[in-house]
């Protein structure tokens, strides 16, 4: 079952390393993205910009918003993500505490499910 693992980083985290620290940290998830592919459990994964240069469009009453980052009332962002192929949640949760950036953000583990799924396991 495929399952997502989320960077969830504060928004000013980036902006407190060095250039050279932050090659070294995304050196690291480099690698451990590697690992994951050689034993076939990467599906895909990629790293984000900053919400600095994000948007976030809504559609209310046929009316598009768009407001433009970086959005004050936010602490956190998806910084990435490695969509992975695992047997179990426990195996997902496994694999999020043996990535890196567990040491320096939260990896929130997510199954991937129609949204109504959610809806239906309520009742």
């Amino acid at each position: 079952m495929p399952y997502m693992l989320l960077m969830i980083e504060p928004t000013e985290q980036r902006l407190t390393r060095t250039e050279s620290e932050g090659r070294a940290v995304y050196d690291r998830m480099v690698r451990f993205g590697e690992s994951l592919k050689e034993r076939g459990l990467l599906i895909a994964s990629e790293s984000l910009s900053s919400h600095a240069s994000a948007a976030r469009v809504q559609k209310r009453g046929g009316q598009p918003k768009i407001v433009d980052g970086p959005f004050s009332e936010a602490k956190e962002m998806v910084g990435g993500f490695f969509l992975v192929d695992c047997k179990t949640r426990e195996e997902a949760v496994a694999l999020a505490a043996q990535c890196p950036a567990a040491e320096w953000c939260t990896v929130e583990v997510r199954g991937l499910a129609p949204c109504f799924e959610d809806a239906l396991n309520a009742q």
